[in-house]
């Protein structure tokens, strides 16, 4: 009978060990899964997946030069509504209508969705990183490091981030560079809270414990053993940083602080016909609508990855 056991339990690890190797645990695969099953995840992904490739394809979606006025065009009318003639409009094709300058709306529409990416990745980009470096080091070193460095972001939290972003590009000058790095400098803070709290959550577990007491170096500890296990709410705080960075930033564009004519940016779109709402809306609502479907976008992903992410919340 022993014998038999003995067999058994072979042929179960044996059985054990071939499956492991036929389906080897993978995180990203496993996160993936996780978020394909989460609906508000694939609704954004299908809405961020739209903005990439109309952004990627703006040249080729555009259907006139986004910065030459159309003065010369027969029976052209300025903040003149859409004209699809498929739609049994008479008349060249205008998708979007024509703003107060005689240019085409459609295509600097769609050169805008290529302006709000760029805000959106490399201002949260840039925030992430210097966020983390000083939330990690914040986290890891503790007693006066920690206090110091916290009490400088208490003062940044304090201020309104419109109102600060405001004041930075006041005395950095206007432009869209400049309105970019405001909003980067806003958003640190939040970073560097949420890198510190994962820190300070990790830096006395048993591995990171065992690793000190094997004479690993503080860099070492932090960079290998700690950062990529405090990764994942920073991956979801910067999915939602996109929706909020790419809003801010229209929102220093609406005030003529961020991108500058004639280059075309929703939010400034938006600002330069903000007379013109009942005139001709669709100077208005439609730059607004695109907007918005972006943050929502973004926020919807970002949702599907904290429920993606947390394994409390997996089923």
């Amino acid at each position: 009978m022993s014998e038999a056991r003995r067999v058994q339990r072979a042929a179960a690890a044996l059985a054990r060990e071939e499956l492991a190797r036929a389906q080897p645990a993978n995180l990203w695969r496993d996160t993936l899964a996780n978020l394909l099953r989460q609906r508000s995840a694939v609704i954004g992904l299908i809405l961020i997946g739209m903005l990439v490739a109309v952004a990627a394809l703006a040249d080729v979606l555009s259907t006139h030069d986004m910065l030459e006025p159309l003065f010369a065009e027969p029976g052209l009318r300025v903040r003149q509504g859409p004209c699809i003639p498929l739609l049994g409009c008479e008349g060249p094709m205008h998708l979007a209508g024509i703003d107060s300058n005689g240019r085409d709306q459609w295509s600097r529409l769609v050169h805008g969705a290529r302006t709000s990416l760029q805000i959106g990745f490399v201002t949260v980009a840039f925030a992430i990183v210097v966020g983390t470096l000083i939330g990690a080091v914040a986290g890891y070193a503790g007693g006066f490091v920690d206090n110091l460095i916290m009490r400088i972001m208490d003062v940044l939290l304090a201020f309104p981030a419109l109102v600060l972003a405001i004041a930075i590009v006041t005395v950095l000058g206007v432009g869209l560079i400049n309105a970019m790095l405001a909003i980067a400098i806003v958003s640190i803070p939040v970073y560097a809270r949420v890198t510190r709290a994962s820190v300070i959550s990790i830096k006395e577990r048993d591995f990171v414990v065992a690793s000190r007491a094997l004479g690993e170096s503080p860099a070492g500890i932090l960079m290998r053993r700690i950062m990529p296990n405090a990764l994942t709410p920073l991956i979801v705080q910067g999915s939602l940083g996109i929706a909020t960075a790419v809003l801010e930033v229209a929102a220093l564009s609406f005030l003529g602080l961020g991108q500058q004519p004639p280059y075309p940016e929703w939010g400034s779109m938006i600002g330069a016909e903000r007379n013109q709402v009942f005139a001709a809306p669709h100077l208005v609502f439609i730059p607004g609508l695109a907007l918005a479907i972006t943050v929502l976008g973004f926020n919807l992903l970002g949702d599907g990855l904290r429920d993606a992410l947390d394994p409390r919340l997996n089923r």
